[in-house]
């Protein structure tokens, strides 16, 4: 299982047709333990609730014990996620929900164990439900309106912490994506947002920045540090950067660029996690000072290496930074190399990995995508897009998680939210850069499949607005050269960030904007470019 396995006594069973068929034969309910990595409760549970000799087992005897790494499968995750983790969750063995909960210590766990042994004992199978977000074939659809945008700002006006900074009145998680959609709309949201974030979740030590706060003060970190959350922030600090020309966001960007190519670089890629806890100091690792050091998680994700390589690049655009350049390349060929097949994208490089998530297959072509602005370079971005659309997107326009197969529930569709947003931004952008239009309209079809839930959105999830208006206002930067020039790195640092920027090396040398089909600026050195782009 992983390194902390002696901790528990029970006898974990691993996820698949055969654990479910188990529990069928012997009439047993399936008890779901999902884990990550990263997480100081997975071990405390492991430790002081599994580790107890009684309860494991009673789990042994009366249940069919499934452990799961989530951030290994992200299927199993999506559809049965406590809302944290641990997440302890009992199961049918048709795969429905008895009940379920996040950490649990002993006394705890023996409670909900009474609970759902008197559930089953008197209703078998019976006791189990789908959860709701599943029981729906498709999204609520609607119209692609300019409301969605706007709900979306006055969303931010309403949340934003005035004391504090931020969005939220208790815990407090950076949104990167939020400061991305207020930098444009709320700038003055964006800043204070991410200077609480640099203040107080910016490891000064060794870099990079925890997950979130717990008091809305911004205090009490959460110290683990996620590849995909520091990716995301580095892209957020980097265009803050680019519009206010703040030396702190710059820097900040560069020193968890330092980190992620450091602690969790693996000497291929990067790796997917850092503990944040003392637990793993006792497996001998040490940074690279010599100091022990929390446990990394090596595994390289595709969806996590996607963002990485995306946000590495938009920092190396505006600020020349060749280490963002370089380990991003390395990156991206790695991933492109081990785990494209055709455009179908694997999680990670093993034999049970799923494959085709559209997590992966969207972030990966985001990655893509800003390597074809920033470095001319497309790579398999127009393979990984049409295997995407072939296999994941039904007739509804939205689009499926994965496949249609797998134990449990994981057959039964879901649409996720927030992929289908990193897809749909992912093919604005190849529909400029390919000169496709059917790449739009698969993004407008994908985004109008959520619309009709677009009043009830917050702002966890404003990308889905910038990506709405994105299509309802299309800008693109065309420069007539090729990647590198002086005018196109000049295109790349005056572009507002939800433009796309074309480098044509067969154009005649004029950076031309577009809005739509109207040309309305242009300039041929970037002095010009940026005189009309500014009137």
């Amino acid at each position: 299982m992983d390194e902390f396995a002696a901790d528990t006594k029970v006898e974990w069973r691993e996820w698949g047709p055969e654990a479910f068929e188990r529990a069928a034969d012997s009439g047993k309910p399936v008890l779901l333990s999902l884990t990550v990595p990263w997480s100081e409760e997975c071990r405390a549970m492991d430790r002081g609730t599994f580790g107890e000799p009684r309860i494991a087992a009673n789990v042994n005897d009366g249940f069919v014990p499934v452990r799961v790494d989530a951030d290994r499968n992200p299927r199993v995750r999506e559809r049965y996620t406590m809302g944290g983790f641990p997440s302890t969750v009992f199961l049918t063995p048709e795969g429905e929900v008895i009940s379920g909960a996040t950490f649990l210590g002993p006394n705890g766990f023996r409670g909900i164990l009474d609970s759902v042994r008197e559930s089953w004992d008197a209703e078998g199978t019976a006791a189990g439900s789908i959860p709701r977000q599943l029981q729906d074939e498709a999204p609520p659809a609607g119209e692609l309106r300019a409301r969605i945008e706007e709900h979306m700002i006055e969303q931010l006006l309403g949340a934003f912490d005035e004391e504090f900074g931020g969005w939220g009145s208790d815990v407090k998680f950076p949104l990167p994506r939020t400061i991305e959609f207020a930098l444009v709309r709320a700038r003055d949201q964006a800043t204070r947002t991410l200077e609480a974030v640099h203040t107080h979740l910016f490891d000064t030590y060794d870099g990079g920045f925890f997950r979130y706060a717990t008091g809305r003060d911004w205090s009490n970190p959460r110290r683990e540090k996620l590849l995909d959350e520091n990716a995301a922030l580095v892209r957020a600090f980097a265009h803050g950067y680019r519009y206010t020309g703040t030396e702190s966001y710059r820097d900040a960007a560069q020193r968890t660029v330092e980190y992620l190519s450091t602690d969790l670089w693996t000497g291929d890629a990067f790796a997917g996690s850092q503990a944040g806890d003392d637990d793993y100091y006792r497996l001998g690792a040490t940074d690279r000072e010599g100091r022990e050091a929390p446990h990394v998680d090596e595994t390289v994700f595709a969806d996590r290496n996607g963002l990485a390589v995306d946000a590495l690049l938009w920092l190396h655009a505006y600020t020349d930074d060749e280490r963002a350049r370089r380990y991003a390349v390395r990156a991206r060929d790695h991933v492109c190399e081990t785990l494209v097949d055709d455009g179908e994208v694997a999680h990670y490089a093993a034999a049970e990995s799923d494959t085709g998530l559209l997590l992966d297959q969207a972030q990966l072509l985001q990655g893509l995508t800003t390597s074809w602005q920033v470095l001319g370079e497309s790579g398999p971005a127009e393979a990984v897009a049409d295997w995407t659309v072939e296999h994941r997107q039904q007739d509804s326009g939205a689009f499926r998680d994965g496949p249609e197969t797998g134990a449990g529930l994981c057959g039964r569709s879901l649409h996720p939210l927030d992929a289908t947003v990193e897809l749909a931004d992912a093919l604005v952008d190849l529909a400029a850069l390919t000169g496709e239009d059917r790449y739009r309209t698969v993004a407008t079809e994908a985004v109008e499949s959520f619309a009709g839930a677009a009043e009830r959105m917050g702002v966890e999830v404003a990308g889905y607005a910038t990506v709405a208006a994105r299509l309802r206002d299309p800008q693109t930067l065309r420069v007539g050269t090729e990647a590198g020039t002086d005018l196109h790195r000049a295109a790349l640092r005056l572009a507002d960030h939800e433009t796309t920027v074309v480098p044509d090396p067969d154009g005649d040398g004029v950076a031309r904007r577009y809005e739509g089909e109207t040309v309305t600026a242009e300039g041929e050195t970037p002095a010009e470019l940026e005189a009309a782009l500014t009137e």
